[in-house]
């Protein structure tokens, strides 16, 4: 790739950050300066054209190594609760060195677990591959430090991208303006290199995630390996009010320890996630696989030999779901052609079995577990009383699940007490903005 400077120039003035001079030689224009954008597109959504570095490409700033190229450190992101199983299942999956803090794990990884944890991981929610480390007690530190990474090198002008900022304890106290100022930093060194070129940015579905985390004005540039949330599998092109999380219903499962041998049944379905998480689990299939965009594959050492490679090993590892193994019901009829449409979306997942039926006139299965997440205010029926219904819902469960366990999330944690059975365990979990409640009930 050429650069398009222009030449011999006037001294810059040194800054933090900056090397004096004026550059070099007069250069031959790159295609940038007929307004073309550098490269070829990717023939595949999977895969990136090879960046090639070229001696000729100076930058005014002394850029830095990428952090994790350095140490093979990366920083899974997991909703607050679930930190112990999220490391569980990050070791089985090949990651080392696990450090669990605050709502994160810090983790080792070679490329090809990275790959691997991205594409089938079920409880995290986003793998951060960290850049640049530095302090930024003003907006010009954090702009011109954020020049210190090579951000041509990493995405084309053809391509887009985003920032998201967490802030706390620092002296930049918002995000959106931090978020601006990354943003800026970025597009400046753009518009620089490629005669006021500059990529555009795409707040819903970028090529590529910048996140900023600041504690204590300790800022962390990171790239987010996995393209956008883990929680959004795919599958799930239409949801009833309120759904479940998808990471956080996968969770739900570990934590009731189901080995996908015991039947299994979601009494109050809603749109079925709770059933296509316990369809992945028990077919083995990768949390990702209609997943075709990740994060990883704008990494500067992305492999897509090794990507290939990871995604071939864990495909041939998906199994077929007994029949009959997991079954629903909703009383709703539509939230049950919601369930079968977004299940079908998944491996065999056209074979679950989903019916509308009332849950009070469901036959006895007895030695079943029991996953739901019951309607509460805007799901219930219009008139409904919220104490006598989940009155009923516990007779049912004492009469009819009888040698079984039900893991039952409550959004709304007054309502536990209306249901009428001891509790064997009550988690708090967070699911969105909701502060609710995992309760296990044995069942004899």
């Amino acid at each position: 790739m050429s650069n398009p400077g222009k030449g011999p120039g006037k001294k810059r003035m040194g800054g933090p950050g900056r090397r004096g001079g004026s550059g070099v030689g007069p250069r031959k224009p790159s295609r940038h300066a007929a307004g073309k954008p550098t490269g070829r597109p990717p023939s595949r959504p999977d895969e990136q054209p090879r960046r090639r570095s070229d001696s000729r490409y100076t930058t005014n700033v002394e850029t830095v190594t990428p952090i994790y190229l350095q140490t093979n450190t990366y920083f899974a992101q997991i909703a607050g609760g679930l930190e112990e199983l999220g490391a569980k299942e990050l070791a089985g999956l090949g990651a080392t060195n696990l450090n669990i803090i605050n709502r994160g794990i810090d983790f080792k990884a070679d490329r090809e677990t990275l790959y691997r944890i991205n594409y089938r991981a079920r409880l995290i929610t986003r793998v951060l591959a960290p850049m640049h480390k530095f302090r930024a007690e003003n907006p010009e530190a954090l702009y011109l430090e954020t020049k210190r990474i090579d951000w041509t090198n990493i995405f084309r002008l053809d391509q887009t991208f985003a920032v998201f900022a967490n802030l706390s304890n620092s002296n930049i106290d918002h995000s959106h303006f931090a978020s601006l100022k990354v943003k800026d930093s970025v597009v400046d060194m753009f518009r620089k290199r490629f005669r006021q070129q500059r990529p555009n940015v795409d707040s819903d579905d970028p090529d590529l995630w910048i996140s900023l985390h600041m504690y204590d004005n300790q800022a962390t540039l990171s790239i987010d390996c996995s393209g956008g949330s883990l929680h959004k599998r795919g599958y799930r092109q239409q949801a009833v009010e309120a759904p479940i999380q998808e990471t956080l219903a996968a969770a739900i499962l570990d934590i009731s320890g189901w080995d996908g041998k015991q039947k299994l049944y979601d009494p109050m379905c809603g749109s079925g996630t709770l059933l296509s998480e316990a369809w992945l689990k028990a077919g083995n299939i990768p949390a990702q696989t209609l997943r075709r965009k990740f994060g990883f594959m704008m990494l500067p050492d992305y492999d897509r030999r090794v990507w290939v490679k990871v995604k071939f090993e864990e495909e041939n590892k998906i199994k077929m779901v007994r029949g009959g193994l997991i079954r629903g019901s909703d009383i709703d009829p539509k939230a049950v052609k919601m369930t079968r449409g977004n299940n079908a979306r998944l491996p065999y997942g056209d074979e679950l079995i989903v019916k509308t039926r009332d849950f009070r006139e469901l036959p006895v299965m007895e030695n079943h577990l029991i996953v739901c997440n019951p309607p509460y205010g805007v799901r219930l029926m219009k008139g409904e009383d919220m104490g006598a219904f989940y009155k009923e819902f516990g007779d049912f469960l004492k009469q009819k699940c009888k040698g079984g366990q039900a893991f039952v999330y409550f959004g709304d944690r007054e309502l536990i007490g209306t249901i009428g059975l001891k509790a064997s365990m009550k988690m708090p979990i967070r699911n969105g903005g909701l502060d609710g409640r995992l309760v296990w009930y044995e069942l004899y």
